[in-house]
């Protein structure tokens, strides 16, 4: 029998809690929760869940701090919640790793449909299929990326990326030398799920460079900034 998806909800405000959970479990999932930050990251750092929807103003630790601290050790898909609709706020939250943002007060059936849609492309989802086809995966020196899988490896290792990371990564490895504005960039991989800032794309082609320069700065070269236009993916680029 195939596995629910775990997520956690993390908010210091119980209604909010309570009013999550009881639509999430209609959906068939797996609720845990936490009411602070500092119980937050614990849970996240001890179990394996598939999702987070992490509340950004919490007294002690805040979501920014919770989602920077999560993401030196997993990639796990994080959606943040707050009363700050600010596009500054929007920024910071995908700058420390969020890969969805929504703004209270919300409606719970979006909160559904934007969980359902990013556990669809999450690399730790239990629903993503676990066979592999020989064109499904994109073979570079120094870099594959497993489409099935969700998989990325440079030079033999593993990169863990978050579901964002990974579709940006994908979309620009699938048209080698192809030069992609950032506004094209923000609707074919954000597409509905967010309307923003440009600087969101440099903020996640930064983190991708950061998290592939680890691994391979060959790797981390082929994306390669086209100044005044946006980015491309490069294949042997010194």
């Amino acid at each position: 029998m195939e596995k629910e998806a775990r997520i956690l909800v993390v908010d210091d405000e119980e209604r909010i809690r309570r009013l999550l959970k009881m639509y999430l479990v209609r959906e068939n999932f797996d609720i845990d929760e936490a009411e602070d930050g500092i119980t937050a990251l614990q849970k996240a750092l001890d179990e394996d869940y598939d999702l987070i929807l992490l509340d950004l103003m919490m007294p002690g630790m805040d979501g920014e701090e919770v989602c920077t601290k999560l993401r030196e050790q997993k990639a796990t898909p994080v959606i943040m919640l707050t009363a700050k609709g600010e596009e500054s706020n929007r920024v910071q939250g995908f700058e420390v790793g969020a890969d969805d943002y929504i703004v209270k007060p919300f409606s719970p059936r979006e909160v559904v449909l934007r969980i359902k849609a990013l556990l669809r492309r999450s690399s730790s989802t239990k629903f993503l299929q676990t066979s592999t086809k020989a064109s499904d995966v994109l073979v570079f020196p120094h870099l594959s990326i497993d489409k099935e899988a969700h998989r990325v490896l440079a030079d033999d290792k593993v990169v863990s990326l978050t579901p964002k990371e990974y579709e940006l990564l994908h979309f620009l490895a699938k048209s080698p030398d192809k030069v992609f504005a950032r506004e094209e960039l923000l609707k074919e991989v954000w597409n509905y799920e967010f309307f923003g800032d440009l600087r969101t794309v440099d903020t996640h082609v930064k983190r991708l460079r950061e998290k592939l320069t680890k691994v391979s700065k060959d790797a981390a070269k082929m994306i390669v900034t086209v100044w005044g236009v946006g980015y491309k993916f490069e294949v042997g680029k010194e």
